[in-house]
């Protein structure tokens, strides 16, 4: 993937559904949450602050990311689905 981010976006390859509950139930395609987990692929440099500071990413390739539900913008890149959101819609790392 040839795809940079800028400022302080990332760029997230969201990981699977679950397909089934913790009971053993197999759920249906129609009734899969979106996933609100995935792996960082891509980091932006940074963003500058208002006194001209370089605020530094503490998100890194590789780090397994928890995100809000409707966070980020789904795009497609090498037919392959991801988000790209800022460093802040990230929750927590895994």
């Amino acid at each position: 993937m040839n795809v940079k981010p800028l400022a302080d976006r990332i760029i997230v390859r969201p990981m699977g559904a679950e397909e089934k509950t913790a009971g053993g139930i197999i759920i249906p395609d129609n009734a899969k949450e979106k996933p609100q987990k995935g792996e960082v692929v891509a980091v932006g440099a940074g963003k500058i602050s208002d006194s001209g500071q370089k605020i530094e990413m503490t998100l890194k390739e590789g780090d397994k990311v928890l995100y809000g539900k409707y966070s980020g913008t789904e795009v497609t890149i090498d037919n392959e689905e991801y988000l790209i959101m800022r460093e802040s819609d990230v929750l927590a790392t895994l």
